[in-house]
């Protein structure tokens, strides 16, 4: 009896320690797996907003925006904030061919009723990016190495290098010359633009239009804040997850108000910074040069017996004093807060002196 009954007491402690240890191994896994979905995330968005503005050697500051004015659009002249949902290449005022150039823009806070008609189940409070650019991938005439081949209803984009008339010798004074200086097209046979010895053809690249959100499920209704992407496709936007676990993402974009390329103010709404109306509001995107990243990451299970009390700061709001803070949650969920800035490399270089 006295051994039986050691033996049990043995077996009970070995057993309390197997459980305790497999307690530590799944919450040690959990919080590794909650700490690289949130530098993933902060890695993906800092990524896409280094090259937002590229296109190319088209210089947009150059040919379509004048330093101290709003963007020139031929007959339909762009004097709000751009659908970022557009689809069209010509025709609407928000078409591609006069939004192109604006290279970031966003929502604050999102709500239902400033949600774009392209995404849905956006979770509220949270922000959204929109990032325009061109791939960094040659698609033709000849496709670049290990680069995809032309995708039929995509939109493409060739900026003319030929200083010849037709192309960047079109000085009429009018302010649509610059149409002649690339082609934005969904049909590859456009694309006649050439290169400086105006005699071969140009590259051109895919037009990228993306928007990330976060979401408020990963895959149905499964309850797990998801980071999210849209992105225009030959039919229109496709959405896919990319990071689960993110909460929250917020943004402040450093806003130069002095046109010499540097940053001035950061601001999580460019839409309202300075009373703003109209086409000064473009502006305050146009002159966007860095970005400051908040990513909330929250662990997709429970910890038990944990009860999460902080407060998260992720940034300021758009009154640029008061804190942005989110939470005590008051749940079993763990979360941790990222912060990054970065430089848009495209549209703040044109600028420096």
């Amino acid at each position: 009896m006295i051994g039986i009954t050691l033996g049990m007491i043995v077996i009970a402690g070995v057993t309390a320690v197997f459980i305790s240890s497999n307690q530590t191994r799944n919450e040690i896994e959990r919080s590794n797996r909650q700490i690289e979905n949130g530098r993933y995330a902060s890695a993906i968005l800092a990524e896409d907003l280094r090259m937002a503005g590229f296109l190319s050697s088209f210089d947009p500051y150059q040919n379509i925006i004048m330093p101290l004015n709003p963007p020139l659009s031929g007959a339909s002249v762009l004097t709000a904030i751009p659908n970022p949902c557009e689809t069209s290449v010509t025709g609407a005022t928000s078409s591609l061919m006069n939004t192109f150039f604006i290279h970031v823009q966003g929502v604050d806070d999102i709500t239902p009723s400033t949600t774009p008609s392209c995404l849905s189940d956006v979770k509220a409070g949270t922000d959204i990016l929109v990032i325009r650019r061109l791939s960094s991938c040659v698609a033709g005439p000849t496709a670049g190495a290990g680069c995809d081949a032309v995708i039929a209803g995509v939109p493409y984009f060739q900026a003319s290098n030929c200083n010849a008339a037709g192309e960047l010798a079109t000085k009429t004074g009018s302010n649509t010359d610059y149409l002649s200086y690339f082609v934005l097209s969904k049909n590859s046979s456009a694309f006649v633009k050439r290169n400086l010895d105006c005699l071969t053809t140009a590259d051109y690249r895919r037009l990228f239009v993306r928007i990330y959100f976060v979401s408020n499920n990963n895959v149905g209704t499964d309850g797990v804040p998801t980071l999210k992407r849209a992105e225009l496709g030959p039919s229109g936007f496709t959405t896919v997850s990319l990071v689960d676990g993110i909460e929250n993402i917020q943004f402040e974009y450093g806003i130069d108000t002095g046109t010499d390329g540097l940053v001035d103010v950061f601001n999580s709404n460019p839409s309202s910074y300075g009373g703003c109306a109209g086409t000064a509001c473009l502006l305050n995107w146009l002159r966007a040069y860095s970005a400051k990243v908040y990513v909330l990451a929250r662990s997709t299970t429970t910890t038990t017996g944990h009860v999460d009390s902080k407060t998260y700061a992720l940034g300021k709001k758009a009154d640029g004093v008061t804190e942005n803070s989110f939470g005590p949650y008051s749940d079993a969920y763990k979360r941790i807060a990222f912060t990054s800035t970065v430089r848009l490399e495209n549209p703040a270089g044109r600028r420096l002196p």
